[in-house]
C-alpha cells in the first residue's frame, strides 16, 4: 500500500491542521520540562529536539507511521545483509566495515569479515610503511604529501573528515583531495609539490570513472615529466579499485591495489579502503576510532527502542517537517570550523539517496521525499543567510551541530561560539513579537520601523552537541546521519541505495565529448546543445586535442 494512503499518514495530515496555531514559544512557556522530555543522551553526545514543532501526540503518530512502514523489520534486513538494494541486486553492508564484534557476517554463505579484516591489515601495513619510511618514492625520499584523486563518495567523506580532524593529523604527512574535472583543481593541488615526495591514491571502483581517470592520467603525466621513467609510477601511485587489469595497465603494482566490494555504496564507502587517505593522514589508530564511533551508533540504532532512537527521531521529525509542515529544505549549520565541509557531504548522503519519485515497487509517488540539504558554518552564516531564516516566509528547519570543547582552545573563543549557536536557536524558536518591539521604542523613528524588527519565530531545529570533536565522535555523527537517511527511505518506500538519476548525464557527457572533437555538427543533439558545441569549437584554443596529461 502507498504510505500516503495509510491510516498513520492521514492521521498526521489531520494533526498538522490541528497544529496550525502551535508556537514553540508558547509551549516552552507552558512546559518547563520540555527540554528533559525531548532530549536523548548517548555516550558523550546530546541530541536536543525540543525545538521541533511537535507534541507527545505528534510523536505518537510519527511512531505509528514508522511501525506501519515496518521500520523495525527493514532495520533487521539491513543488518542481516539482505539485498535491500533490489534494483542493483546488492546487499547494503557498510555497517559490516566497522563491525567491532567477534561475530561473523555472512553473505552468500561467506563470512565477509574475513575479507574486510584482510584489507584493514593491508591498509595498516601500508600506512606503517609510508610513515616509517619503509615505502619510499622513486628517488629514495620519504612521502610527505598524499593526493587523493576521486569524486563523489570517493572524495566527500574522506575530505570532510580529514578537514574536521586537523588536531589529529599525522606529523610530516599532508593529504590533499582532487575531484573536480576543472583542471584548476588538480593544478592548485599540485602547486609547490615535490614529485619525489608525493603519493597519489586513485580511488575508483571500476577504474573507469571519467573525472577520476582524467585527473589520474594528468597526474601521471605530471610525475613522468619530472621522473622520465615509467617505472616511477609504481613508487608514487596506489589504487582503490576492483579492476586489477586497468590498474596494471596504468602502471600500478596490483599488490598496491586496495579492494572494496559492490555491497559498499559510494556515499557509504569512507569506512572501506576508500578511507585510506584518512588512515595515512590521521594514522590507523584514529581511522579505527572513526570506525568504533560508527559501530557505537550502529548498536544504538539497532537496539534502542524507537522512542529513544536518535536516528529514528531525526528521521521522523524530518518527515514531519517535509511532508506535513511543508518544509522543502534542511539547513545544516555546524558551529565548528573543521566541519565546514559537512553540509557538502550530507548533500550527497541525503539527496542522492532519497531524491526520488518512484517507490521500491516501481510506482510513481504523490508525496515529497528528500529535502534539499544546504548549509555552511553557522557563525559565518549569521552574517550571510540567517536574515532569510529569521524573517522570510520560507520554513527552513535547521540542524545545529557543535561541541562544548575545542581542540584549539584560544581563551574566550569557544564560549562566544557556543553562545552564538544556542542564541540563534533560541531566537529562531522564540522570535520577537510586536509588543516586545514597541516596548523598546525610544523615538518616533523607532516606532515607524517597528514592523521591520518583528520576528515570527517558530522555526524548528535540532541541536547535536558533542563534548569534544574526535575521530570517535565524528564516526558517531556520520553514522547517525546514515541511519537517518535509511529510516526516511524506508518510510517513503524508497530504495535509498541506488542512484539511477545520475546515469543519463554521464552517458550524454561521453557522447558529447566524442562529438565535440568532430569539426562539423553531428545533428544528433538538440539545437541548443549543438549550438553550444559549435560555439566551443570555434572559440577553444585546443578543442580538437584530447589532453591525457
Amino acid at each position: 500500500m502507498c504510505i500516503s494512503k495509510s491510516t498513520a499518514w492521514k492521521n498526521l495530515q489531520q494533526h498538522a491542521e490541528e497544529m496550525s496555531d502551535f508556537h514553540l514559544r508558547d509551549t516552552f512557556a507552558n512546559d518547563k520540562h520540555r527540554f528533559d522530555k525531548y532530549t536523548v543522551q548517548f555516550e558523550d553526545f546530546l541530541f536536543d529536539y525540543s525545538k521541533q514543532r511537535i507534541t507527545d501526540s505528534t510523536l505518537k503518530k510519527l511512531f505509528d507511521l514508522a511501525r506501519e512502514s515496518d521500520l523495525e523489520s527493514w532495520r533487521e534486513r539491513l543488518f542481516a545483509g539482505e539485498r535491500i538494494n533490489h534494483t542493483e541486486q546488492r546487499a547494503v553492508l557498510h555497517t559490516a566495515l566497522r563491525d567491532m564484534s567477534a561475530e561473523p557476517i555472512m553473505l552468500d554463505g561467506e563470512n565477509i569479515k574475513l575479507k574486510i579484516n584482510h584489507v584493514l591489515k593491508k591498509m595498516e601495513h601500508f600506512v606503517d610503511q609510508v610513515h616509517s619510511g619503509g615505502w619510499l618514492g622513486y628517488t629514495g625520499k620519504m612521502i610527505e604529501t598524499v593526493v587523493n584523486i576521486g569524486i563523489g563518495g570517493s572524495d566527500l567523506g574522506p575530505k570532510m573528515l580529514y578537514s574536521g580532524l586537523k588536531a589529529f593529523h599525522t606529523p610530516g604527512i599532508t593529504v590533499r583531495f582532487v575531484s573536480n574535472l576543472d583542471g584548476s583543481d588538480l593544478a592548485e593541488n599540485l602547486e609547490n609539490l615535490n614529485p619525489e615526495t608525493t603519493l597519489f591514491i586513485i580511488a575508483s571502483k571500476t577504474f573507469t570513472t571519467m573525472e577520476t581517470m582524467q585527473n589520474a592520467q594528468s597526474a601521471r603525466a605530471w610525475l613522468l615529466r619530472h621522473m622520465n621513467d615509467e617505472s616511477a609510477i609504481a613508487h608514487h601511485f596506489v589504487a582503490i579499485s576492483t579492476n586489477a587489469e586497468s590498474v596494471v595497465t596504468f602502471g600500478i603494482d596490483p599488490d598496491n591495489m586496495f579492494e572494496f566490494w559492490d555491497w559498499v555504496g559510494g556515499r557509504y564507502s569512507l569506512w572501506s579502503a576508500i578511507g585510506l587517505p584518512l588512515a595515512l593522514g590521521l594514522g590507523m589508530v584514529h581511522f579505527n576510532a572513526l570506525r568504533e564511533g560508527a559501530y557505537a551508533t550502529d548498536m544504538h540504532f539497532k537496539q534502542a527502542p524507537l522512542e529513544q532512537n536518535i536516528p529514528v527521531l531525526m528521521a521522523l521529525t524530518g518527515i514531519w517537517n517535509r511532508n506535513f509542515l511543508g518544509a522543502e529544505s534542511l539547513a545544516v549549520l555546524p558551529y565548528e570550523h573543521g566541519l565546514r565541509l559537512l553540509p557538502d557531504f550530507l548533500q550527497q548522503l541525503g539527496m542522492e539517496s532519497n531524491g526520488k519519485s518512484v517507490n521500491r515497487y516501481g510506482e510513481n509517488i504523490d508525496y515529497a521525499t528528500g529535502a534539499i540539504v544546504w548549509g555552511a558554518t553557522g557563525n559565518n552564516g549569521q552574517h550571510a543567510f540567517f536574515q532569510l531564516l529569521h524573517q522570510s516566509n520560507t520554513l527552513i528547519p535547521i540542524d545545529f551541530i557543535g561541541s562544548v570543547n575545542s581542540a584549539f582552545a584560544i581563551r574566550g573563543h569557544q564560549q562566544r561560539l557556543f553562545s552564538n549557536m544556542i542564541a540563534q536557536a533560541e531566537a529562531l524558536m522564540c522570535g520577537k513579537n510586536e509588543a516586545e518591539v514597541l516596548a523598546e521604542v525610544q523615538t518616533d523613528h523607532d516606532r515607524k520601523i517597528a514592523p521591520y524588527r518583528v520576528f515570527k519565530g517558530n522555526v524548528p531545529s535540532n541541536m547535536l552537541l558533542f563534548n569534544n570533536i574526535t575521530p570517535y565522535t565524528l564516526g558517531m555523527l556520520v553514522a547517525l546521519y546514515e541511519h537517518k537517511v535509511f529510516v526516511q527511505g524506508v518510510i517513503w518506500s524508497l530504495n535509498s541505495f541506488d542512484q539511477w538519476g545520475v546515469e543519463l548525464g554521464k552517458q550524454l557527457a561521453s557522447s558529447i565529448f566524442d562529438d565535440l572533437l568532430q569539426s562539423t555538427p553531428t545533428s544528433s543533439h538538440d539545437a541548443s546543445t549543438e549550438g553550444l558545441m559549435q560555439y566551443f569549437r570555434s572559440h577553444s584554443m585546443d578543442s580538437l586535442q584530447v589532453d591525457h596529461g
